[in-house]
Formats: structure tokens, C-alpha cells, sequence
């Protein structure tokens, strides 16, 4: 098999999978600005934005292909894909494998309701034996195409409660290459801090069952300083870094001084609080800060939305976008007059005039 899992230093860094932010255009801009491929570059490791299996399986393939493309630069590059019918995800896992994906990653974690009414994503945790078909459909799939390519899991450590001992145990068993624990349940959703005595009791169950399967940490990684630190104290052979690469794709650059890091959130507010309301009170406090020059950091923003436009503009809605805004426009004298501006925009022109009409009053 030719599994780039093994080859991997320890611990290794991954961008997370996640829907509507890691698109082909965002990938390629933390690919350039965290020096992916070069000493102390990263991520060493690129995931897709889920893709529906189902989709790709139909008449309607083409459209969602869009969100498959990547570049030779992203590699290695992992395609996550979704669903609960063993038939679609073979005839999927075979089309990424034909598309020259390096591995193929199955989703189990997701909470989105919508995802979860087709049985798949975080629905999967209750249905053991569809998710050990789904497994082996993948594997079937990558064999239909002709390729040996490493299948690997993101999940969660229970639905309603933690039952790690039991769901962990029947994914190791099918024989993956890596599998990922985002350290929440479902019904925590990201409303709490996330538990990483759970990864840690993971590697101790792969370790005893004498198996190699790369375990993944995954939830409330700061940066790469403090996922050294999750992974030195986990044992866990990966760090995958999600919601704190908003606004900051220079953050795999292990070179890079990282200014500020997010607050913690209050635990008793977290949890009876909606997530939106969490956000609001958190305000820029949630977003992870690398130190780059304000003049890069705003170009950067420009290339990111022309680069969208470019590659995605003629089916993904321009407001996608505005959730990198944000997340690029904190931290600085102005930041707020400027993502109120960059919201009122509507394609890239406005922006880049909005963002050069900024730095001349700046």
C-alpha cells in the first residue's frame, strides 16, 4: 500500500475538514502562507471539505468534483467523504481514488442534523455495523479504481455519552490507517472545552490491541505550539487543527510567533448558552493570532477572494467568504470599521478597494 500515513514525522500537523472553509481556494492560500513543503512549513497533512458520496454517486458529480480539486501542492491530500449506503460510497471512494487522492477519509463525527437524517456523519456512532460496511465499501471502491491508497475515520468519542471502549475498539478492528477523535461527544457539539484524557485513553486502546493506526487529536487546538504540547501529554501521533486557522492560514508555519491565543471559554456559559451567543461574547477573543505585517495580512485576504471568484464563484455564494472576514479583521486599530465594510461587499473588486482605501487612512 502506499500509505503517506507512515512516512509522517511525530507528531504531524493536519488541516481539519471543514464545510464551506476548506474549499480549493483556501487550501491553496494556507498551503503559500504556512510554507507547506519547506522546514518548518506545514500542514503536513490536507483534508477536503466533506463531500456527500450520495452526490458524488449521481448525475449531479460534476458540480460537486469542484470541491475535489486540488493542486499538486497540497500533498499529501486526503478527500472526506459521507454517507450511510455502501453502494454510493463505493462508486466514490473509486472516483477519488481515479482523481489521485493520496487517501480517503470517512466521515463519522459530523452533528449537522441534515447530514445525520441520511444516517450519516455522527449518526454512524450508533450504527456499528453499517459503519464497518461503509469502511469496507471504501476499501472497495480504492481496489475498483486500480489504486492502494490508505482509508482512514474522523469521529467523535460517543453520541449522548462517551462509550470509547466499545466504539473505538470496532474501528481499529477494520484495519484503517489513521483515525481522528475530535474529543466531544455529539451532544456537546463544540459547546464545551474538548477532553483530551479521551485521546489519551484512544492511543492506550490502539496500543493494546497491538495495532498501528495513527490516532489523530482534534478539538480547541490553539496553534502548533499548544498541539505539541496536547500530543506530548495524549501520546497521540497527529494534531488536527480546525476553527483556529480562521483568519490565519499562516499558522502550520511552525516558525511563526503566535501573538495571541483564544480565550477560554467560560464552561457554565458554554453550556447553556447557544453557540451563537458564545461567539458574540467571545468576539475576536476566539481567534488565534499569528504576527504578520497588517499590509500582508489584508493583501492576503484580497488574493483569498480573488482566488475564490476564481475558482468557485460561478456556483458557491460570495458570502462564504465573509466568515474569513471576520476572522482577518481583528486585532488591529480599524479592524472593526473594516469588517463592516468588507460585509457590505459583493464581489472582489469592492474588496480590494475597500481593503486599499484602509491601508492609504491607515
Amino acid at each position: 500500500m502506499n500509505n503517506f500515513w507512515e512516512k509522517l514525522p511525530k507528531p504531524f500537523f493536519a488541516l481539519a475538514p471543514m464545510a464551506d472553509v476548506t474549499d480549493p481556494a483556501f487550501r491553496r492560500i494556507v498551503a503559500d502562507c504556512s510554507r507547506h513543503g519547506e522546514v518548518g512549513g506545514g500542514p503536513d497533512v490536507f483534508w477536503t471539505e466533506f463531500v456527500s458520496a450520495d452526490g458524488l454517486a449521481s448525475a449531479g458529480r460534476e458540480v460537486l468534483k469542484r470541491d475535489l480539486e486540488y493542486t499538486e501542492s497540497e500533498r499529501p491530500i486526503v478527500a472526506q467523504l459521507f454517507s450511510s449506503h455502501v453502494d454510493q460510497m463505493r462508486t466514490a471512494a473509486k472516483l477519488c481514488a481515479e482523481l489521485g487522492f493520496d487517501g480517503i477519509d470517512i466521515n463519522m463525527g459530523c452533528p449537522d442534523r441534515s447530514i445525520e437524517k441520511q444516517g450519516a456523519g455522527a449518526a454512524m456512532i450508533k450504527t456499528f455495523e453499517i459503519a464497518k460496511d461503509i469502511i469496507q465499501a471504501t476499501k472497495d471502491g480504492i481496489k475498483d479504481a486500480g489504486k492502494d491508497i490508505p482509508v482512514s475515520v474522523k469521529t467523535r468519542v460517543g453520541y449522548n455519552t462517551v462509550i470509547i471502549e466499545s466504539w473505538i475498539p470496532h474501528l481499529i478492528a477494520q484495519d484503517i490507517s489513521a483515525l481522528t477523535i475530535h474529543a466531544r461527544t455529539r451532544k456537546e457539539l463544540s459547546k464545551v472545552p474538548a477532553h483530551w484524557e479521551h485521546v489519551r485513553h484512544v492511543v492506550a486502546i490502539r496500543d493494546r490491541m497491538g495495532l498501528k493506526t495513527k490516532i489523530i487529536g482534534n478539538g480547541d487546538v490553539m496553534d502548533v505550539a499548544h498541539g505539541k504540547q496536547l500530543a506530548q501529554e495524549s501520546g497521540c501521533d497527529g494534531i488536527m487543527i480546525g476553527r483556529a486557522v480562521f483568519g490565519n492560514p499562516w499558522i502550520f508555519d511552525h516558525h511563526r510567533v503566535v501573538t495571541k491565543r483564544p480565550k477560554k471559554m467560560n464552561i457554565f456559559l458554554a453550556k447553556i448558552l447557544p453557540r451563537k451567543w458564545m461567539k458574540k461574547l467571545q468576539g475576536s477573543d476566539r481567534y488565534t493570532l499569528s504576527e504578520v505585517p497588517l499590509k500582508d495580512k489584508l493583501e492576503t485576504l484580497v488574493i483569498h477572494t480573488k482566488l475564490f471568484e476564481q475558482l468557485l464563484g460561478d456556483f458557491k455564494n460570495f458570502s462564504i467568504m465573509k466568515k474569513h472576514y471576520k476572522a482577518y479583521a481583528h486585532g488591529f486599530p480599524g479592524a472593526k470599521e473594516l469588517r463592516i465594510a468588507l460585509m457590505e461587499t459583493s464581489n472582489s473588486e469592492e474588496v480590494e478597494k475597500v481593503v486599499k482605501d484602509f491601508l492609504h487612512n491607515f
